[in-house]
């Protein structure tokens, strides 16, 4: 993501809305050059569990969403390095009890897995993060974060009845040209019943001293921080409900037990018109295939390079997470794929 993106994407912004405590990002690469076809599918044998449900307070875990980032603690760029990858997210999708499908294309392998929801008609809300990385880097935040966090969800929402269906999806060369997003999008007939696209790509890095968020200059909008501590939301301007429903991300219920994760990060949400069509840097992520086949989606992101110095570097490793951001950008898109999920409301712009 270059820093022009920026300047590009928020003065052309229509609508800002930002939250008193949430926090977004917005995750615009440099494509480096396509590594080598995956040659073949790993072999699964760990077998399925019943989904089992969790408790109510729909409370992250700290600890195993540490854990993914420890274990992905290694480059996944080349096709053995990303062969290894997949093995371990459809490993911990079958501990879960979900049943993942490996989506051959050309160039790669998504992941895909579905739980039904209580009423066919709702609609599906998918929650994807991208699993490959550049050369040379082990992105722990560029994207085992992301990673991190939608496998938390699978745990938390796996056997949660909702009227909508949750989906789950780990793209594959995101990092070669948002190639696994685009191969999943073009069975479009998988499109006609989904109502909403969360993608996460860089969501736990944070720097709390002023001056260390880059911003463009002639800023239109005031920043929630004058630090990088807050989670930035990207939407289209055709699906305001979809990024709307970030607002009230931050809360957690009075009820909940445990509660040393509820001082979450604030939430700058970004609409952008037109499809992105005149601030093309925006498109530049796995959100984007979906804005061109008329499904609404949301890009959460940290805004990379803008604040993280390991952005696309050896540097990019898990000691470089900030643990409270990173755990409360994961509660925050726990909560709202959550209300996502309860509701059954149309998330297209009236």
């Amino acid at each position: 993501m270059k820093k022009w993106i920026w300047l590009a994407l928020l003065l052309l912004v229509v609508v800002v809305v930002v939250s008193s405590r949430g926090t977004a990002k917005n995750d615009l690469f440099e494509q480096p050059p396509s590594p080598a076809i995956v040659q073949s599918i790993p072999k699964e044998n760990t077998p399925a569990q019943k989904l089992q449900p969790v408790s109510s307070n729909l409370l992250v875990s700290a600890d195993k969403l540490f854990s993914h980032i420890q274990k992905l603690n290694f480059q996944r760029y080349t096709s053995a390095e990303r062969s290894r990858t997949r093995t371990y997210i459809t490993t911990e999708l079958r501990k879960l009890g979900w049943t993942p499908r490996l989506e051959k294309f050309s160039d790669g392998v998504n992941i895909f897995a579905e739980r039904q929801g209580t009423n066919k008609k709702a609609g599906a809300i998918l929650v994807a993060a991208h699993y490959d990385t550049v050369a040379a880097s082990p992105g722990a935040d560029d994207n085992a974060s992301g990673v991190a966090v939608v496998l938390e969800v699978a745990r938390i929402l796996g056997a949660q009845p909702t009227p909508r269906t949750l989906q789950l999806a780990f793209f594959d060369r995101e990092e070669a040209g948002l190639l696994g997003s685009k191969a999943f999008v073009s069975k479009t007939a998988r499109l006609q019943n989904l109502r909403g696209v969360i993608v996460m790509d860089m969501v736990g890095y944070a720097c709390h001293t002023t001056g260390c968020q880059q911003y463009p200059a002639a800023l239109p909008v005031t920043p929630p921080s004058d630090k990088g501590d807050f989670l930035a939301v990207v939407g289209d301007t055709e699906h305001l409900p979809l990024l709307n429903a970030f607002q009230n991300s931050q809360q957690i219920s009075p009820t909940a037990l445990n509660k040393e994760d509820s001082n979450l990060p604030s939430v700058l949400t970004l609409p952008i018109p037109l499809k992105g069509l005149l601030t093309p840097d925006t498109l530049r992520s796995d959100h984007a295939p979906f804005w061109y086949q008329g499904v609404g989606a949301v890009l959460v992101t940290d805004t990379a390079n803008l604040r993280t110095p390991h952005y696309h570097k050896p540097s990019d490793i898990p000691a470089t997470i900030d643990r409270d951001f990173f755990i409360g950008s994961a509660q925050i898109v726990l909560n709202t794929t959550n209300k996502l999920l309860e509701n059954e409301e149309n998330l297209a712009t009236q």
